[in-house]
């Protein structure tokens, strides 16, 4: 999908004044914060990041309309600075018809695709099943190597080298996502735990998101 039905269906949702806005570009955590960006300019904020889709191809982002008056008045703000974007005009904080932030927007996307990356990142390191399933997997590995007439060495050997890369891959991402959080710590986010017990990052004054009113006490 091209750069300008990204952001004309993203617009299109705002226009409706959703309560929830969803973004799914396909491809990597800095288009979903471009995107994200823009929507945060017509007065939404960043709720949650995962990956869907085929392969775990796209990155879905949920926005929620913030209820609180700054966020009209941003909003109000820029409708009237971008009257036809998402129709060919300008948008808010990107290049024309691209997903390049401005420079007056680079740090803004950046901490968005922080936010983006650490959510992303959560199904990889801190599901704790599906680490289990994955080490499973190695275990039964061996037996379908076997089964496949490869000698008892191979087998081992085959399943020690899937098990020691899961390990690795875990374990980078765990110190990754350790630097994203003091990065968002230092930018003036604080860590709180949701329903499911997951590491969230919200911004001073902020809620975790909820149906109705993301930003209510």
């Amino acid at each position: 999908m091209s750069v300008e039905r990204h952001i004309a269906g993203m617009l299109q949702q705002i226009a409706r004044q959703q309560e929830i806005v969803e973004i799914a570009p396909q491809g990597t955590p800095r288009k979903a914060a471009a995107l994200a960006h823009v929507a945060e300019r017509y007065g939404y904020a960043y709720g949650t990041a995962y990956r869907t889709g085929f392969k775990n191809s796209l990155v879905q982002v949920r926005m929620y309309r913030d209820p609180r008056p700054d966020a009209r008045v941003r909003e109000a703000a820029t409708i009237t600075a971008h009257p036809r974007a998402g129709n060919g005009g300008t948008v808010p904080g990107l290049g024309q018809g691209s997903l390049k932030p401005l420079p007056e927007a680079v740090g803004a996307v950046a901490v968005l695709k922080d936010l983006v990356t650490f959510d992303v990142m959560a199904m990889y390191v801190a599901d704790r099943r599906r680490q289990v399933m994955c080490y499973l997997i190695c275990a039964v590995l061996p037996v379908l190597l076997l089964m496949d007439d490869k000698s008892p060495a191979e087998a081992l050997i085959s399943a020690g080298a899937v098990a020691l890369c899961l390990t690795l891959a875990f374990k980078v991402g765990v110190i990754r996502r350790a630097t994203i959080a003091r990065r968002l710590t230092a930018a003036g986010f604080h860590e709180v735990r949701d329903d499911q017990g997951a590491r969230r990052f919200l911004r001073p004054g902020q809620q975790l998101p909820g149906h109705a009113n993301p930003f209510a006490a």
